[in-house]
């Protein structure tokens, strides 16, 4: 019997997690409600750092913790934003629309985890964006797999 592969080989590995993150950032950016949080576009380094954000969550190399801060990194370009509820939940839209478009998997075993951590990071990044927001500062950067992740406890 052959072990469950972590949803980063099941998507495809590293080119399939970019062409979800340029997929996603091009919707944004014809976007009335998410477009103003990236004056002048999305640029490169962010959609390649985002992109090693995505595969470190999702089972790939570490990279984004080795090279790029981890997970306080990540929260600092949240802090103060003021998301509210309505770009949380465009962004978990395109981002699930955005799958379909760079040809990710459709079977609802990985469409269910990729929704599941899309709800997670969004709901998250909306509090965490909360001027005042108590905040958890140093954790690990999630490693996203197949079943139910509990909550993280410090």
């Amino acid at each position: 019997m052959n072990p469950t592969p972590p949803l980063f080989d099941w998507a495809g590995g590293a080119g399939s997690f970019r062409r979800l993150i340029d997929a996603f950032y091009d919707r944004v950016e014809r976007d009335e409600l998410l477009s103003p949080l990236f004056p002048g576009g999305v640029h490169e380094a962010h959609r390649a750092h985002v992109t090693t954000w995505w595969i470190e969550v999702f089972g790939g190399p570490a990279d984004y913790t080795a090279t790029l801060g981890g997970y306080p990194a990540m929260l600092r370009h949240h802090l103060n934003l003021g998301l509210t509820a309505d770009q949380r939940l465009r962004f978990a839209t395109l981002m699930s629309v955005a799958a379909d478009d760079a040809g990710g998997p459709d079977d609802p075993e990985f469409r269910a985890a990729f929704v599941g951590y899309v709800e997670w990071g969004t709901r998250l990044a909306l509090h965490n964006s909360q001027p005042g927001a108590e905040v958890v500062g140093d954790a690990p950067v999630p490693r996203w797999g197949w079943g139910v992740a509990p909550p993280y406890q410090p």
